[in-house]
């Protein structure tokens, strides 16, 4: 059970040997866990505690609307419309690379938020139903708050964010139908008008791996472990498990009818 888990606290963003400050104020029982039997459980209220920073890592963002229309406007011009589809909020952080991109692309693009033929909801993706997609710049998604004022500079800068959403844009419609991909105008201040249908709205974020050296060299070792295993197949790898019992317990019985032998014995 973490911090976060069992107490509401009040954070002093003030940096004391990686770690921030904070007070306990209230009990509470968080994220569906009964409440402690007694209102302090491993900390009284009114102590200071330590909180580990929390996780900074930065990943790219998607807001993903079924929708029966949207528009996108700017000056007062239409410049881009769909039917039925979906809206895509794309915010791109400073931290992003092409695998980002490329996760994010493939989950837009199958994510199952239609029904099929016969009604059966949650069944069909955008590009099973040919139904087109609206994607827009959004980099007000990659949002910080300090106290109440937006910060942004987690944003990926403007010169190096369009060359980006562009090859983004240019990925889907190599994966899917160029002529279902709509976009609005990079930079511009626009005027996006989203009629919803359900209401169904997804939020979507690449996958954020560690940048440990050392978390980063025990995942790769997991993984070789895991495809080494799948290379031995099935046989090979069950006959090593009756191989290491038999070891294990040499009087051990193999089968069900040495093991009812020897209880007609005793």
């Amino acid at each position: 059970m973490g911090l976060s888990d069992l107490l509401e606290i009040e954070l002093l963003y003030q940096q004391t040997s990686g770690r921030r400050r904070g007070y306990v104020l209230r009990a509470s029982a968080g994220r569906g866990r009964q409440r402690p039997p007694t209102p302090v459980g491993l900390w009284k209220i009114g102590e200071r505690v330590h909180c580990p920073r929390p996780n900074t890592t930065k990943t790219m963002k998607a807001i993903i609307q079924r929708v029966t229309k949207a528009t996108v406007t700017v000056g007062g011009e239409e410049i881009s419309s769909i039917g039925r589809g979906l809206c895509v909020l794309l915010g791109i952080s400073v931290e992003d690379t092409q695998k980002d991109a490329d996760y994010l692309v493939r989950k837009i693009l199958n994510l199952r938020l239609f029904e099929d033929e016969n009604g059966r909801a949650w069944s069909k993706s955008v590009m099973d139903r040919d139904f087109e997609v609206l994607c827009v710049s959004q980099f007000t998604l990659q949002c910080i708050l300090k106290a109440n004022k937006p910060d942004f500079h987690s944003a990926m800068p403007a010169e190096l964010a369009q060359p980006f959403y562009n090859s983004i844009l240019e990925n889907m419609r190599s994966t899917y139908k160029p002529e279902l991909i709509k976009d609005g105008k990079f930079g511009a201040y626009m005027q996006v008008n989203i009629q919803n249908d359900g209401p169904v709205t997804i939020e979507l974020m690449s996958p954020s791996g560690p940048t440990d050296p050392k978390q980063l060299s025990k995942q790769e070792k997991q993984q070789q472990r895991k495809e080494k295993t799948r290379s031995k197949g099935p046989s090979e790898s069950s006959r090593e498990k009756v191989a290491s019992r038999s070891r294990q317990d040499p009087n051990a019985s193999s089968g069900a009818d040495g093991d009812v032998s020897s209880e007609r014995e005793t």
